[in-house]
């Protein structure tokens, strides 16, 4: 099971003083004046099985850009000559709809689309990953260039992957059961005609 998604618009800011790391009685100090140096987005997909991650930049998201990460892990074993590949996606405009799961069965035909339930993104588990690469690559946006922010994903992506394990999912049916149930409770009751 792959669980995809795009981490849009990680923008190049050049900071006209350099970043100083945190010292014993100081937090650390980032400019906040720079310049700007464009933006990329980063793909990513992460087989849940083993924590793996394969991922690319590109200069925005789309069809395109999808497909090629698509492609990126579905010519790859076992994914090539696996019987089913299930793929996570939330319904962004990439891959919303019974198109995007047409044009994913006609091109991988043992690939298998699942949109997951409007804003409900949280559930994906690539959304984890995401929130590593905010916290460890991407903050403080400190970056020369847009070459720089794909080589410090690349470098990190490479890093993650030498130690990659699935992460301990433990929100099950019986939580989602008890959350819906607590949401129902707040529903305003029909009105009589």
């Amino acid at each position: 099971m792959i669980s995809a998604d795009e981490k849009t618009s990680i923008q190049a800011r050049c900071r006209c003083h350099p970043t100083l790391p945190p010292g014993q009685t100081r937090l650390m100090r980032v400019e906040h004046e720079y310049e700007r140096g464009g933006a990329l987005a980063y793909l990513a997909a992460l087989d849940v099985a083993n924590g793996k991650v394969f991922g690319r930049c590109d200069a925005s998201t789309g069809i395109a850009p999808f497909a090629r990460l698509v492609k990126q892990v579905m010519t790859n074993e076992p994914y090539a000559s696996a019987d089913r590949v299930f793929w996570i996606v939330d319904n962004g405009s990439s891959h919303r709809g019974q198109t995007s799961i047409d044009r994913m069965a006609n091109t991988w035909p043992n690939a298998k689309l699942v949109h997951l339930p409007i804003h409900a993104s949280w559930l994906n588990q690539v959304e984890l990953y995401f929130s590593i690469v905010q916290r460890k690559v991407v903050t403080p946006n400190d970056f020369y260039d847009l070459t720089d922010v794909e080589d410090r994903l690349t470098a990190f992506q490479d890093h993650y992957n030498l130690g990659a394990r699935p992460f301990n999912w433990r929100y099950t049916k019986k939580d989602l059961d008890a959350l819906l149930k607590r949401l129902t409770v707040h529903e305003p009751l029909p009105t009589a005609a």
